[in-house]
């Protein structure tokens, strides 16, 4: 498969990956996988052909024959070519991250790297990033899409999160709690129910119901609104 000094459309780099299942080059592992009936690994990638001068060789980060740079950045474990993006190498991730390094911390439970305004402020699921996002069904962890972390702890990818909340839809997918902090919506729904008296004989009564965020049976206000939460 061709390459262009520009690489292909998802990674900017000036080489071919040598894929050790097919021994067939392709710019990048996403290429490989849109063409073939099976995936590459691109961590047993050994050698890459440059795209200037078609030498094949060694992976590394500059062509032995012409010298041409292949990419700015160049990770010798995941063998990711790519522009610079202040990528990092997480170890307890085993892949390479957008960074830079130091606005990230990794999470030994949900065994992921997260922002550090997260650090203490969100909820500890073990491998949370191991599984799949709940809307599209793909690979989290191993994503070039970004991953949100809601409230509950799981996690979608960012696009599916923002494609989810244009649909009207602000729960989690997998348990249901809120999704988004909800407190200017009650208290929009407040003025509402203001403008609009219960009738007198509705004023006492009260339903059972579940409750979500509450996560128990509880006794809901007529009008629905959650006595414990």
């Amino acid at each position: 498969m061709a390459a262009t000094a520009a690489g292909c459309q998802h990674y900017v780099r000036k080489c071919l990956l040598k894929a050790p299942c097919c021994e067939k080059f392709y710019v990048c592992h996403l290429c490989h996988d849109d063409e073939e009936n099976h995936k590459l690994d691109r961590f047993q990638v050994r050698e890459v052909k440059c795209a200037v001068c078609d030498a094949v060789q060694q992976a590394q980060q500059a062509c032995r024959r012409c010298g041409v740079t292949f990419s700015e950045y160049y990770c010798d474990i995941c063998h990711l070519y790519d522009k610079n993006k202040k990528q990092f190498h997480c170890q307890p991730c085993g892949i390479c991250r957008i960074g830079p390094r130091e606005k990230f911390f990794h999470c030994e439970k949900c065994n992921l790297c997260l922002a550090n305004d997260l650090l203490g402020k969100h909820k500890c699921l073990e491998n949370v990033s191991r599984q799949d996002c709940p809307v599209c069904m793909e690979d989290i962890h191993t994503s070039r899409i970004g991953a949100h972390v809601m409230p509950c702890g799981h996690l979608l990818h960012k696009t599916c999160f923002e494609l989810m909340c244009r649909n009207g839809e602000y729960r989690c997918p997998l348990c249901m709690r809120s999704a988004l902090n909800m407190e200017e919506y009650w208290e929009e729904r407040d003025v509402e129910i203001a403008q609009s008296p219960m009738p007198p004989e509705f004023n006492s009564r009260k339903v059972k119901r579940q409750c979500n965020p509450a996560l128990s049976q509880a006794v809901m206000e007529y009008r629905g609104k959650c006595v414990m939460c």
